[in-house]
């Protein structure tokens, strides 16, 4: 088994070339919004680095009647709350760095949790950044859809799993919609 810190190097690399080559990704996976499940409120994020940007897929999502949500880090060792939040409103830095939606912001249960990842696998393996926010988010609202938000090119064969892992419902990437059994 890969050690998780050399496969993160590795996938982070991976990641920022995929960005590099391929400008209109964000804008192709927008275009697939559609093919998302149902869900009333959605939760978006606000791209960091090399994440594949939901700008485009935020606005798609508002036009198609959908509300939208971020996440926010209140403290580092628990699971991520969400606040009501459309695009172009002002943001703030949460506790972990992460540009949020100010605290008159509503919280709110998403149905569906869109995630940033650095790689996923076909059986809904996700590799994050490390810190374990998502998977204690995910933990915390069994009942969400989570759906990873990547470029195509972010898949590999097999992530190692482990047991406070929470595997992934699907992934949307520029080049579609695709569930996991």
């Amino acid at each position: 088994m890969t050690d998780k810190h050399q496969l993160r190097a590795a996938m982070r690399a991976m990641r920022k070339r995929l960005a590099g080559l391929d400008a209109g990704a964000a804008g192709r996976a927008a275009e697939q919004a559609d093919a998302l499940p149902p869900g009333r409120i959605v939760a978006v994020y606000r791209a960091i680095g090399s994440e594949l940007d939901v700008d485009a897929l935020s606005l798609a999502l508002g036009r198609a009647g959908r509300e939208l949500c971020l996440p926010v880090v209140i403290e580092r060792n628990a699971p991520m709350i969400f606040r009501r939040w459309s695009p172009g409103e002002p943001l703030e830095l949460d506790e972990a760095g992460v540009p949020a939606p100010f605290p008159l912001a509503e919280i709110v249960e998403p149905d569906l949790i869109l995630t940033p990842l650095l790689a996923f696998d076909a059986q809904g393996g996700r590799l994050g950044q490390g810190g374990g926010y998502y998977d204690r988010t995910f933990a915390a609202l069994p009942k969400a859809l989570r759906i990873g938000f990547a470029y195509a090119g972010q898949e590999v064969e097999r992530l190692p799993v482990e047991a406070h892992d929470i595997r992934l419902h699907g992934v949307l990437t520029e080049t579609g919609y695709r569930a996991f059994a």
